[in-house]
């Protein structure tokens, strides 16, 4: 028998539990799913969110794994008492589910489409957009979410940029990496997509510097976390037409306080965190076929190293 602990928020255990019961099942697998054990030495396998009740690993001596439902890990890889190996989720349906989400809004305002849903009766405006090879976008982040959107829009035939820590060689894709690499691409990037972590180093990454290297009337999208924005720096540079949009679906503070400047602002986009979600079929089936992996001693996918950049 493999326990295995369910560590997160109450209400998604009703969204997950016959999901990963059913997986266990196709995988072969005999597993004691709880969301709780009286030993936590006899835990074999944590699946793990952050909001959940487990911060302290400590107890968890007989553990191999946590297996987490979510793709970003950087709170976990700060956590001193996370001496596991740790693997991120990589779901289809996660990575699907961004693509469309950045995709889509990088179209809406390459295409200038809010003009005319947003048009009154009889107000006809002849606005012609630049085709997509004459439209530069740039994406913070390169990782597996940042190189898929990296990929698909460059399909799409929009001129890529990517930033991210170290170096990185995609096909198609014009990277950059370091402090000069960072304001290269910002001073091109007429459309930007935030897909980075959220660690010390990109706290803030877009703060009042980063959003006067933008040429003038630039659009925002993030999809990634809420802390890469200063947000009073972004509420200026939209005040003064330095960036002429801002699409949002991630906050410091979520749900996003009523009384939070952004609801006010014409040029502000919200979206309530929708952008990509971890879907609980295909989920499942990654966390079992990992603790398969893990029974029979082979490498666990998606496994995090921790001496990774961005």
């Amino acid at each position: 028998m493999i326990n295995v602990l369910f560590s997160a928020k109450p209400e998604r255990w009703g969204f997950y539990k016959d999901a990963l019961k059913s997986s266990f099942q196709k995988a072969g697998l005999d597993v004691d799913l709880r969301c709780e054990f009286e030993d936590p030495a006899s835990v074999d396998y944590l699946v793990f969110a952050p909001n959940g009740p487990v911060s302290d690993f400590t107890p968890f001596t007989g553990a191999k794994a946590v297996l987490n439902l979510w793709a970003g890990v950087e709170n976990l890889t700060r956590n001193p008492t996370l001496n596991i190996p740790l693997a991120r989720m990589v779901d289809t349906g996660l990575t699907e589910g961004m693509r469309e989400y950045v995709c889509g809004h990088v179209l809406r305002h390459h295409l200038g489409m809010d003009t005319y849903i947003q048009a009154k009766p009889l107000d006809w405006k002849q606005s012609v957009p630049p085709l997509a090879r004459n439209r530069t976008v740039g994406i913070l982040g390169l990782g597996a979410l940042g190189q898929d959107c990296a990929r698909s829009l460059a399909a799409l035939n929009f001129n890529v940029l990517g930033w991210s820590r170290r170096p990185k060689d995609i096909d198609g894709i014009t990277s950059f990496s370091g402090d000069a690499g960072l304001k290269a691409l910002l001073s091109e990037a007429e459309i930007l997509v935030l897909l980075l972590p959220h660690t010390p180093q990109t706290e803030k990454i877009v703060n009042a510097e980063a959003l006067a290297l933008l040429p003038k009337g630039a659009v925002i999208i993030n999809p990634g976390r809420g802390a890469l924005i200063d947000d009073n720096a972004l509420l200026s540079a939209l005040s003064n037409g330095q960036v002429a949009h801002a699409t949002l679906d991630v906050f410091w503070v979520e749900p996003l306080p009523s009384d939070h400047p952004y609801w006010a602002h014409p040029n502000v986009t919200i979206t309530p965190h929708i952008a990509s979600e971890t879907r609980a079929d295909t989920a499942s089936e990654i966390i079992a076929d990992n603790i398969k992996r893990g029974e029979a001693g082979q490498e666990f996918l998606f496994l995090v190293d921790r001496t990774a950049g961005y």
